[in-house]
């Protein structure tokens, strides 16, 4: 079985490509950020005729994350206990999707399914702009709710096979780090409090791609001639609880994805996973196919 990630940039403009590299690659399970598009601007029938089934969490033109499955996807989430908002006051009217834990409306940056008997979450973690902006504070509530939750969530089911998957934009050890412009310390992704919420999550989960591909960007900014200087950095990541990292096989970041026509500034990251590794209730479906 193959899971992947992909900060897309746009599903709307990228559709064709990331369907044409699905199909190619035969990934089962894809978590999909900054779709920035709203569930009725989806292009949900190309998707079907490629046989995948969707999930979908976006509010506008900003942010917003989905899945696209070959298997059913249930248990579905687009929030989690705690989670903080950003941006101003709703008055007069209720947000979206709420309000967050801080009173403000709650972005479209997260969406959970449970596929047979893997928990699997697309994030998009707020990026945070610069170290004294109210977004930076935000981003760090923000992965400090997730964290809560995941703790909560393993101390419930120490054996469920969970992966927190997506965008992180923390660059968590200076190999991460290839863009100049941003400075270890002093710039966000790379500052020291990111940088321990990010290891804060390592008793609970790991990410399981490093050890198979210890080297490797997984984002080249379009400006200044990034990608062809590999001036990169690994923000995308799979972080699996011990269950998930016990079943993959392989991994890998596709990084010819960068290249070619109208490409996203992410690549996508793979994780193979053994599904003969978790209870009978996915094995058996992995064998059925779809049905629309």
């Amino acid at each position: 079985m193959r899971i992947a990630t992909w900060n897309v940039n746009s599903i709307r403009t990228r559709y064709g490509r990331v369907i044409d590299w699905l199909v190619r690659n035969d990934i089962d399970v894809l978590a999909m950020q900054e779709i920035k598009c709203r569930p009725d601007q989806f292009p949900v029938e190309a998707f079907a005729q490629a046989g995948y089934q969707l999930e979908i969490n976006g509010l506008n033109q900003w942010n917003g994350v989905a899945f696209a499955s070959r298997h059913e996807m249930t248990d579905v989430a687009r929030t989690f206990d705690g989670m903080p908002g950003f941006g101003a006051p709703i008055k007069g009217q209720e947000a979206v999707q709420g309000e967050g834990a801080n009173g403000l409306p709650i972005e479209a940056r997260a969406l959970g399914v449970t596929v047979g008997d893997l928990r699997l979450w697309s994030l998009y973690v707020p990026n945070g702009r610069s170290l004294d902006d109210p977004h930076f504070t935000y981003k760090l509530a923000w992965l400090e709710a997730l964290r809560a939750n995941t703790e909560a969530w393993l101390a419930e089911d120490p054996d469920l096979p969970l992966a927190l998957m997506g965008d992180w934009n923390i660059a968590p050890l200076d190999g991460d780090m290839g863009d100049p412009s941003f400075t270890v310390g002093r710039s966000t992704h790379v500052s020291p409090d990111e940088r321990s919420m990010f290891a804060s999550f390592a008793p609970l989960v790991e990410d399981v791609v490093r050890p198979i591909v210890p080297e490797g960007y997984t984002f080249w900014d379009y400006k200044a001639g990034r990608f062809p200087k590999d001036e990169g950095m690994r923000i995308d990541f799979i972080m699996g609880s011990r269950a998930f990292a016990d079943a993959v096989t392989g991994a890998s970041i596709e990084r010819d994805e960068r290249k070619g026509d109208a490409p996203s500034d992410h690549v996508p990251v793979v994780s193979d996973v053994d599904p003969s590794l978790f209870s009978g209730s996915f094995e058996d479906e992995y064998d059925r196919p779809m049905v629309f």
